[in-house]
């Protein structure tokens, strides 16, 4: 008898209980499409004012989201599932794993590769606890970013109208929380107090005639 590398489980053998390798499992699963959804987010935002008018920030944005920028570079993703793959090969007794080219596609390689092996990894790995601890970690910073995080639903509104300073529309769903007073993109960070909702809804109905 054991323990869960992840939860600390007591579990017969192997170093990851069932459901942590389900669990695992399904991180290395949607890492390349959380990778591709990451570019989505590269530019920062600029506000819009209920009712049509538009505002920047005080502070001129950067050309693109250092946070996204990095998850999405080199020593991000496809570097932490690249070094989990060599430290893999190693642990099977394989040959060195063979360079990819582009991230994207070195992404879904290393993915895949520790996914194929999940199995093993649950139950011959002693390090499976550290690489599921750090696919979760991994997952939670990504979805801080994409919102996928799950969280109370509230009363949905509709898309959010503010801009990115491209033209496009951010789009984050935005919510009133139970019991709130003061809607906020949970993206984009911009705030619809009461006082603005009539001209939200409206700006929200016509952003979505005009994507009709």
């Amino acid at each position: 008898m054991t323990d869960c590398g992840m939860c600390e489980t007591p579990i017969e053998h192997g170093y990851l209980c069932p459901g942590c390798t389900r669990a695992l499992a399904d991180r290395l699963q949607r890492m390349p499409h959380l990778y591709t959804a990451l570019g989505a987010f590269l530019a920062p935002s600029a506000t819009r004012e209920p009712g049509g008018g538009r505002t920047g920030r005080a502070e001129a944005p950067l050309p693109v989201s250092e946070p996204v920028l990095n998850l999405r570079g080199p020593g991000g993703i496809v570097g932490i599932l690249e070094d989990w793959r060599a430290a893999l090969h190693a642990g099977r007794r394989w040959a060195p794993p063979t360079p990819a080219v582009g991230i994207p596609n070195r992404v879904a390689i290393a993915a895949g590769t520790l996914l194929h092996s999940v199995d093993w990894i649950s139950t011959c790995w002693p390090e499976a606890g550290d690489l599921a601890h750090e696919m979760r970690d991994l997952d939670g910073d990504i979805a801080s970013i994409i919102g996928t995080r799950e969280r109370p639903t509230g009363l949905r509104l509709g898309p959010c109208p503010a801009e990115h300073a491209d033209g496009s529309l951010c789009g984050a769903i935005l919510r009133l929380p139970p019991g709130g007073q003061l809607v906020t993109c949970q993206w984009c960070t911009t705030t619809y107090p009461p006082a603005t909702w009539t001209a939200l809804r409206d700006l929200i109905h016509h952003d979505a005639a005009q994507a009709a």
